[in-house]
């Protein structure tokens, strides 16, 4: 019994941890005052994306995410673009330590000895938020900004590229925003 409630316990703890790891959790904030509908094209603000504290490989493949995006919303890349994509994007690492605490009331005069368990579980991840801002070309102003927050994987090039896709599909999924 103990060991069929620990396996459980275990398991619970896993699924719960892994679910969590799947999901990018997105915000976006904007300009009410904006009428989004006068935007048709844009380009890449480059000052903006060259602080981007990553490699340029990673930011080669978020640019390329957020272009293919834009261009399925029917925006056109161009050189006189109404608005300017900026990003900012930092990774951390982060430790969970899970204290499972495990027990159940004993009978007869007291408690069960045996029915008792403490063990900890400690997991390392890193968490990636990537911001991408939409700037109004002509009045160099913030428009639009969406912010999402993951975990990211980096086991290989594959994984690391679909997820980025996930981010930025995800984060420009509140673009253009329902005006009310």
């Amino acid at each position: 019994m103990k060991k069929l409630f620990v396996k459980l316990l275990f398991v619970l703890s896993l699924s719960l941890l892994f679910t969590s790891c799947a999901s990018v959790r997105v915000i976006a904030d904007y300009d009410k005052q904006v009428n989004f509908n006068e935007f048709k094209t844009f380009a890449f603000y480059k000052p903006g994306i060259d602080k981007a504290e990553i490699s340029d490989l990673d930011k080669r493949r978020i640019l390329k995410a957020i272009e293919s995006e834009l261009v399925a919303k029917g925006y056109t890349k161009s050189e006189n673009p109404d608005l300017l994509v900026s990003i900012i994007a930092s990774a951390r690492e982060k430790i969970d330590v899970y204290n499972n605490y495990y027990g159940g009331a004993g009978w007869g005069w007291g408690w069960n000895p045996y029915f008792y368990g403490n063990y900890n579980t400690v997991s390392t991840s890193t968490e990636g938020v990537l911001y991408i801002d939409l700037i109004d070309a002509k009045k160099k102003e913030l428009v639009w900004q969406g912010q999402g927050v993951g975990y990211l994987n980096f086991n290989n090039v594959d994984k690391k590229e679909a997820r980025i896709k996930e981010f930025v599909s995800q984060i420009l999924e509140k673009y253009p925003p329902e005006l009310q």
